[in-house]
């Protein structure tokens, strides 16, 4: 249902995820080539998968258990991909591959911060209808 507030914070999500990704650059090599995620499999594989947990995870609207689950699948691998940038900025000094980090670097977290506010609200849904239940 696209009227929860939760939806709302998924496609925030997926659109961080499946989109900005195009418009913002990880990092500036040496020799002066932008590095998007596109140009990079892996990472655009987990971004990829990210926007699809998203989207999925807005579809599994009549099983509010089953959507938690995937939000924090989701959260967890956006601190994977977040932790694979954080090393890779962190090992390689900044003149040797990366010259110049992006704002990209910094999509994940974004991701995260929508996703942990999609499953407050589902976990409020969730005890806003076993209340109900009790009262049967």
């Amino acid at each position: 249902m696209l009227q929860r507030i939760q939806s709302v914070y998924l496609i925030l999500a997926a659109g961080n995820a499946l989109g900005l990704i195009f418009l913002f650059h990880l990092w500036i090599t040496n020799d002066g080539a932008t590095v998007f995620a596109k140009n990079e499999l892996p990472i655009l594989a987990a971004f990829v998968v990210s926007g699809i947990l998203a989207l999925v995870s807005i579809l599994m609207f009549k099983n509010r258990k089953l959507q938690f689950v995937l939000g924090r699948l989701n959260i967890i691998l956006n601190f994977f991909l977040l932790g694979f940038f954080v090393y890779l900025s962190l090992n390689i000094s900044g003149e040797t591959v990366v010259s110049e980090k992006g704002i990209g670097m910094f999509l994940p977290i974004i991701s995260i911060v929508f996703l942990a506010l999609a499953n407050k609200a589902i976990k409020k849904d969730e005890d806003l209808v076993k209340s109900v239940d009790r009262l049967r």
